[in-house]
C-alpha cells in the first residue's frame, strides 16, 4: 500500500480514548482525517464486558475501514499478576510467579493462553512481557511484573511467553528498553537515572532484551529512564535517544521490528506546550509507534506539526515512510490470524493453567518454627490479616481486588475470622487490631510491599506472642521489614489462583515448589 507522507505520519500514533460500549465522536473525526496506526485500550477508559469489549474493538476496525485507511492495531497491556487491562479474562499470576516456578513451558503456555484470551476481545497487540531484570527491591514500578533478578532467566522466560503470545496470533512487546528494573523512582512521575556503564549494561539489563529480538518479539517498548552510558553522557530519556534507539537497539542488538514509545503522557516527559517537541523527538531518536495517550483534542496539532517538520527537513520522511512500512507489515500478519471465539476467554483449560503456575510458584523462605503443614486442632481460631489493596502505581489494577485467602484458608479450617486493613494502618488501628488479635491460635498475616504500618502490625503481633504466618503477597522482599518473622511464605500475586495454592500448601496438601527469583 503506497502512502502519502500524511498517511505515513498518521500511521506513527498510538491514540486512547474513554468509552466502554462506542467510538467517540472525537476519534471518528480523526478516523476521518488522517490514518493512525492504532489506540490502545485501558482498564478504567474501555473495559466493560467481554461482549461489550469484543463488540468495540469490532466497531473500531469498522471505523477504520469506513474511513478508507487499513485495519487497527488494538493494544492493551494484559501482562497477569497486578497489571491486567482485561479484568475479566484468566487471572494469571504473574512475570515474578513464573520465575519463581522456573518454567519455560507454563510462560509458553501462559503467553499463548492470554494471547488468545485478548485476540478473541479484538486486542492484536499485548503490551507484554517486561523483560527489565528486577534487581532493586526499592523499585516502586516494576516488582512483580519482572521475572526475577537473573538476567538469563528471565531472557529465557520472557522468549517462551513471547512465542507463546504470537503463536496465538497476537503481538508481543518487549518492556522497558533499555531496562527499569534498577531504579528507585517511577518513570510515571519523573524520569528515573540509571548510573550504570556499559559493561554493566551489557551483563544485567540487555540480555533479556536480546533474549526477546531472538524471540521474534514483534514490538519493543521504550522506558522514559535516563541511562548516561549508553548515551555518551546525554540526560535525555531513552525514548528520546538516537543513540538508544537507533544505535544500541537497531544496529548492536539487531531488532528490525516496531519501536512503540512508552505512554507520552507521563511526566518522565514533557506534559505542557513541550509535547509536541517530545513526540517529535522520539520520532527523530527512531520510534516507529508514539503512544500518545493525550486528550484527542491535541492529536491533529501534533500530527500536523510532524508533517510539517518532516516537509521542512527536521525529519526524515524516508525514515518516516520506513516507519510506517513496519506497522503495515504488522497489521498485515495480524490480518491473516484467527480470532477464537470469546468462550476461551476464562475456559477451564486457562483456569487450570493459572492454578499450575500459582501451584509452581508459591515458595517457603523460612519455616524455623516448624508450623508446617499444618494440623489444628479443629476449634482452634484462625484470624487472617490481609490490606485492602491500592494502585501503588499507575501501572496496576490490585485495587480492583480484595484478596480471597479468609476464603482459601476457608476451605481446610472452619474457624476463621478475617480482618481487612489499610494498606498502612497507624497506631491507633494497630492498637485495636492487636487487641482483638490476642485471642487467635494462629494468626496469618498477608503484606502488600510492607508499608510501615504494615510491618507494625506484624512485629506487634510477634510481641504478642500469638503464634504468626507471614504471607508477602506481591514483593518477596517484605521479610527484610519484619525479619523476626519464623515462617514466611511468598505468593507474588494477590489473584485467586495464588490465595488458594498458599491454602493448599499451608495444610500440606501441596508442595511449596517456587524457589525466590530474588535476592531478600
Amino acid at each position: 500500500m503506497k502512502l502519502t507522507l500524511e498517511q505515513a505520519a498518521g500511521q506513527q500514533f498510538l491514540l486512547s480514548f474513554t468509552d466502554k460500549q462506542a467510538v467517540p465522536p472525537a476519534l471518528r473525526a480523526i478516523l476521518d482525517r488522517q490514518q493512525i496506526g492504532g489506540v490502545v485500550l485501558f482498564r478504567a477508559k474501555n473495559m466493560g464486558s467481554l461482549q461489550e469489549l469484543r463488540t468495540l474493538t469490532a466497531d473500531l476496525q469498522c471505523a477504520a475501514k469506513t474511513s478508507g485507511q487499513p485495519p487497527l492495531l488494538v493494544a492493551a497491556d494484559q501482562e497477569g499478576g497486578q497489571l491486567m487491562a482485561v479484568g475479566d479474562a484468566t487471572p494469571f499470576p504473574g512475570n515474578m510467579a513464573l520465575g519463581a516456578a522456573r518454567s519455560e513451558r507454563l510462560a509458553w503456555q501462559v503467553g499463548r493462553a492470554i494471547g488468545r484470551e485478548m485476540a478473541a476481545v479484538g486486542i492484536n497487540v499485548d503490551f507484554a512481557p517486561v523483560c527489565d531484570v528486577n534487581n532493586n527491591p526499592k523499585n516502586p514500578v516494576v516488582g512483580t511484573r519482572s521475572f526475577g533478578e537473573d538476567p538469563k532467566l528471565a531472557g529465557q522466560l520472557a522468549g517462551a511467553m513471547i512465542k507463546g503470545l504470537q503463536a496465538a496470533g497476537v503481538a508481543a512487546t518487549a518492556k522497558h528498553f533499555p531496562g527499569h528494573g534498577d531504579t528507585c523512582s517511577d518513570s510515571h512521575h519523573a524520569a528515573p537515572v540509571l548510573p550504570h556503564n556499559l559493561r554493566r549494561a551489557r551483563r544485567i539489563e540487555l540480555p533479556p532484551f536480546q533474549a526477546a529480538i531472538d524471540a521474534g518479539a514483534r514490538l519493543v517498548m521504550t522506558a522514559h529512564i535516563v541511562f548516561p552510558a549508553l548515551n555518551g553522557g546525554s540526560t535525555v530519556p531513552a525514548t528520546v535517544s538516537p543513540a538508544i534507539l537507533r544505535g544500541l537497539l537497531r544496529r548492536k542488538l539487531g531488532f528490525a521490528g516496531i519501536i512503540v514509545t512508552d505512554a507520552m503522557d507521563m511526566h518522565a516527559m514533557e506534559q505542557g506546550a513541550g509535547y509536541i517537541a517530545d513526540t517529535m523527538a522520539a520520532l527523530h531518536a527512531g520510534v516507529d509507534l508514539v503512544l500518545f495517550n493525550h486528550d484527542l483534542a491535541r492529536v491533529e496539532p501534533a500530527w500536523a506539526t510532524v508533517v510539517q517538520a518532516a516537509l521542512r527537513g527536521l525529519l526524515s520522511s524516508d525514515e518516516m515512510f520506513a516507519s510506517a512500512a513496519r506497522v503495515l507489515a504488522l497489521k498485515k500478519w495480524l490480518q491473516k490470524q484467527e480470532q477464537p471465539p470469546l468462550k476461551v476467554v476464562r475456559c477451564r483449560e486457562h483456569q487450570m493453567l493459572a492454578a499450575t503456575v500459582a501451584q509452581t510458584s508459591v515458595t517457603l523462605v523460612r519455616d524455623s518454627a516448624r508450623r508446617l503443614p499444618l494440623a489444628l486442632n479443629p476449634e482452634a481460631r484462625i484470624a487472617v490479616v490481609v490490606p485492602r489493596p491500592q494502585d501503588l502505581t499507575p501501572a496496576d489494577t490490585s485495587s480492583y481486588l480484595t484478596p480471597q485467602l479468609a476464603a482459601a484458608i476457608r476451605r481446610h479450617h472452619d474457624k476463621v475470622d478475617e480482618f481487612l486493613v489499610s494498606m498502612d494502618p497507624g497506631e491507633a488501628d494497630r492498637r485495636h487490631l492487636s487487641t482483638q488479635l490476642r485471642g487467635y491460635d494462629l494468626v496469618i498475616a498477608g503484606t502488600i510491599n510492607a508499608t510501615p504500618g504494615q510491618a507494625a502490625l506484624v512485629k506487634g503481633v510477634l510481641k504478642q506472642g500469638t503464634p504468626l504466618i507471614a504471607i508477602a503477597m506481591r514483593m518477596p522482599y517484605d521479610l527484610a521489614s519484619y525479619p523476626a518473622v519464623e515462617t514466611y511464605l511468598c505468593t507474588y500475586s494477590i489473584l485467586p489462583p495464588s490465595m488458594d495454592a498458599v491454602a493448599d500448601a499451608m495444610w500440606g496438601k501441596a508442595a511449596f515448589a517456587g524457589r525466590l527469583p530474588v535476592t531478600i
